[in-house]
């Protein structure tokens, strides 16, 4: 099983230089970082570093990660953020966890022995609740379906149509806002019936860069796709 450990940054760079270096080359096959055009020297940094850079072109982390699928060369892919709130120690525990044959595995925020130091009392709370309304309407057991750390079969953003704009673009005008694809392949990996696992996983709080969260656009988003997707047929 060959791993891509896929790093998305914008403006990381005190991150990028405090996280990185605890990332162990041996662990995964490929490490790409996929740079949404950053002005405060984080690409220089990774290509400094050696790390295979991937500049998108389109605003958007789902956009980011459909333009650079093509570079992608391992069967799995763990999507990392280094911005402090991904601890890279944990990196090789998902890995095991995927090689016990699963589809996808979560590193959890709020799995039994894990915490999140980052939510505040809104982002805690949509947090339960959009993981509590894709359990009840989507048929999931997750703790935790909305984080960026992860690893998932790469056959699986084809099969689960996540490269398709018109699984996106509708709410995002309506909204305003960009989104990425990890709650929407909750919803459908929980449907689909995807042998789905979570190890537990601290989510310190984030050391550099400013939050690009936002909130109640994003919430709008997803609520809009937990309707929406229980009523799609065909990805």
């Amino acid at each position: 099983m060959k791993v891509t450990l896929l790093v998305p940054t914008l403006n990381e760079l005190g991150g990028m230089k405090a996280i990185m270096p605890r990332i162990k080359r041996e662990w995964v096959d490929q490490l790409i970082v996929v740079d949404g055009q950053s002005t405060d020297g984080t690409v220089e940094y990774a290509r400094s570093q050696g790390y295979e850079v991937y500049i998108q072109k389109e605003k958007g982390l789902r956009k980011a990660y459909r333009e650079v699928l093509p570079q992608v060369t391992g069967d799995v892919v763990l999507t990392f953020s280094p911005d402090g709130n991904s601890i890279p120690e944990l990196i090789p525990a998902c890995i095991a966890k995927m090689k016990e044959g699963h589809d996808m595995v979560i590193v959890s925020r709020y799995a039994q022995g894990a915490k999140s130091y980052d939510d505040d009392l809104i982002t805690g709370f949509g947090n339960w609740v959009f993981t509590t309304i894709i359990n009840i309407c989507h048929r999931g057991h997750y703790t935790d379906a909305m984080v960026i750390y992860r690893a998932y079969k790469t056959r699986l953003i084809h099969d689960l149509g996540l490269t398709k704009d018109a699984a996106f673009e509708k709410e995002e005008r309506l909204f305003g806002t960009y989104v990425s694809w990890e709650p929407l392949l909750s919803m459908r990996a929980a449907r689909r019936g995807l042998k789905i696992g979570e190890i537990p996983g601290d989510e310190p709080p984030r050391i550099y860069g400013k939050r690009k969260l936002q909130i109640f656009r994003w919430g709008a988003v997803f609520l809009y796709e937990v309707i929406r997707e229980m009523f799609v047929k065909k990805y």
